[in-house]
């Protein structure tokens, strides 16, 4: 009965090889499993260590050690070859044991690269079990490791090593370095902290149970599961894939898809440098005149009475009332202070009529896109930098461009050749700020120098700059915010401890508003359903989004110096990062002919040669400021805080 029922199985798994083998063939795809001989060469093998006998996921076997029986099988281990062949013979005594009392008991042999496996020996009980759609297949593992290089696949892969040293498990495989250290975040797990056998069970338990919903919702090849579940977890607790019902859990990927599919794809990502009105918005008057009214919504975290960021925001909203007039409706929603009050909010704005909404801190940014995946309709806009979803815009001021201009204030006002500098938080964008003002006071003081303090960590750094002799700060809003100073801007403190200002950045966040609702009003920022972009502006002086204030207090000379600087970055005459640039480590960052690209200037995580201090570590920030970190901090892909 059971040479029977082997036989069956062999028929049906041969009709399913020949059908795969015919469909890949005319799509000009693999055709048979890949061979690890035929992929590696001396010059990127570095070694092969013994990792001894583990159970390993059936679906990462994708090939052979050597090229001998390959063609005896489809690229998915499906046979080949007929049923009278000595070949089909021993698949079916095989299938036979695997259906009777013991089973296939003897482990396969195999070798490990890139995450994947090749099998030296056992070819056909890979091809039987995963017949049978079995999930692990135990296996003597060889580990072949690739020669280190800057390719982020084999950064991630040296990622995945330190992963299986504590968790001991081969999935996820991901592509992309800092993965690993955002997943084991959304888990609540530290790197370097072992895993129990409970938590790589359950672990495997709940990855299969998201892949099997991934696979009958997904349609994009590019798409790869363990990044589907990584935007899946920024949204969704981790406990929530024990709870949701296989319909539910179907549901939230599928209103996520377009979101993981500009996730994945770089070129979908892209970043508006410049707020330039189309043609269309120029007959703004005859567009306006199709729309009855528009409604729009201000999601704030606090009120304009408690932060200055907020009180910015409102003048905004009171520009675009003024320009609009009865045109547009706009309400504001103030004192966000939780998660899921802040998801409630923003779902009541919605409600309410909301057919744009802008969530003015990046700290709302997942919840933004928790409600923003339900209505397409919607328009939702964050205030935020670097975000790589469709469903939401993000928008940002290039704050280093004003930073350099004072910079150079400083450096030409700096008697002392010492200027101090309080930053708020090692976010993106903020070492780009750092390292502006410090090239702008090197530019007119080659001798200055940047003490550098946080508002972020315990201490009082204007006091502490103060007490050592520092008579030229310069600091934001947002450390203000934390009561780590009193005054925005750059300014000087004279002997009678009177605050001078020298040159304070401003935010005209009505000039982005006025903008965006014209675009809108144009028939523009529609989300596209067939080619999803995630679109991050990323306004500069030029856009007038930022402005600088220039005090007329300075020295004629000093002022002559600082509005040419203005007018010379707005144009794009000046680059704050078109010059030579040497990091504190000695190290060249521009040799003065490289461009840098926004990523570049918004990842900046190192600081200037001429800056005296240090970027603080996760253990230092304080935890007042553990969300803004979350969200957009430089470590952001592994701070983790309890939920």
């Amino acid at each position: 009965m059971l040479r029977y029922m082997a036989t069956e199985e062999f028929i049906q798994a041969l009709k399913l090889g020949q059908k795969e083998y015919k469909e890949a063939s005319a799509a000009g795809k693999q055709l048979h499993p890949l061979v690890l001989d035929e992929l590696l060469s001396d010059d990127i093998a570095e070694s092969v260590i013994d990792v001894g006998l583990v159970d390993i996921p059936a679906e990462r076997i994708v090939g052979v050690k050597a090229s001998g029986r390959v063609t005896a099988f489809s690229a998915t281990f499906r046979p080949l070859l007929d049923l009278k062949t000595e070949f089909g013979a021993k698949w079916v005594s095989l299938c036979e044991a695997h259906l009777g009392e013991t089973g296939i008991t003897d482990p396969i042999q195999c070798y490990e690269y890139l995450g994947n496996f090749y099998v030296q020996e056992g070819n056909k009980r890979v091809s039987v079990l995963r017949h049978f759609d079995a999930p692990q297949i135990p296996a003597y593992v060889k580990r072949v490791l690739p020669i280190k290089t800057d390719d982020p696949r084999n950064q991630a892969y040296y990622e995945f090593l330190e992963f299986y040293k504590d968790a001991k498990l081969y999935q996820p495989q991901f592509r992309r370095p800092g993965d690993y250290g955002k997943l084991l975040k959304y888990l609540g797990k530290a790197k370097g902290e072992p895993w129990t056998e409970e938590e790589r069970r359950t672990f495997r338990s709940y990855y299969h149970y998201f892949t099997e919903a991934f696979a009958a919702v997904g349609k994009d090849e590019d798409v790869i599961p363990e990044e589907a579940l990584l935007l899946w977890l920024e949204i969704y607790p981790y406990r929530n894939l024990a709870s949701f019902s296989t319909r539910e859990l179907k549901n939230s990927i599928a209103t996520l898809w377009e979101d993981m599919v500009t996730n994945t794809k770089e070129e979908s990502v892209k970043f508006q440098t410049i707020a330039e009105e189309n043609e269309k918005n120029k007959l703004i008057s005859r567009v306006i005149s199709s729309w009855d009214q528009l409604n729009i919504a201000f999601v704030h975290q606090q009120t304009p009475d408690d932060s200055a960021w907020v009180f910015d925001h409102e003048m905004g909203k009171k520009h675009i009332e003024e320009i609009f007039g009865e045109k547009i409706k706009v309400r504001s929603y103030y004192g966000v202070s939780t998660p899921e009050q802040a998801e409630l909010i923003i779902q009541q704005a919605v409600e309410d009529g909301a057919q744009v909404v802008f969530t003015t801190a990046p700290t709302l940014r997942k919840e933004t896109l928790k409600v923003a995946v339900k209505y397409s309709k919607v328009r939702f806009l964050n205030c935020s930098v670097e975000q790589p979803y469709s469903s939401i815009r993000s928008y940002y001021g290039r704050f280093y461009e004003a930073q350099f201009i004072a910079g150079a204030i400083a450096g030409a006002m700096a008697c002392n050749d010492r200027i101090g500098y309080i930053a708020s938080f090692p976010v993106f964008g903020e070492l780009a700020s750092i390292n502006a003002f410090a090239l702008g006071a090197q530019m007119t003081n080659p001798r200055a120098q940047i003490e550098l303090k946080w508002a972020c960590v315990e201490g009082f750094p204007q006091t502490e700059l103060l007490a050592d002799g520092i008579r030229i700060v310069s600091t934001q809003n947002a450390s203000s915010e934390l009561n780590a100073c009193s005054t925005n801007g750059t300014y000087l403190i004279n002997d009678t401890g009177e605050m001078i200002p020298l040159g304070t950045h401003i935010w005209n966040w009505g000039e982005f508003y006025e903008y965006a609702i014209k675009e809108i009003l144009s028939g523009g920022m529609k989300k596209e359903k067939n080619s999803p972009m995630a679109l991050n502006y990323w306004l500069g002086l030029d856009s007038g989004v930022i402005g600088m204030d220039i005090s007329a207090r300075l020295p004629q000379g000093v002022r002559q110096m600082a509005n040419l600087l203005y007018v010379a970055v707005k144009r794009g005459y000046i680059d704050p990062f078109g010059r030579k640039i040497v990091a504190q480590d000695g190290s060249i960052k521009n040799d003065g002919t490289i461009l840098f690209s926004p990523e570049q200037i918004l990842r900046m995580d190192w600081l200037c040669e001429n800056v005296i201090g240090r970027i603080p570590v996760p253990g230092e920030i304080l935890p007042e400021c553990y969300k803004v970190m979350q969200e957009i901090g430089i470590y952001r892909d592994t701070f983790s805080i309890a939920e």
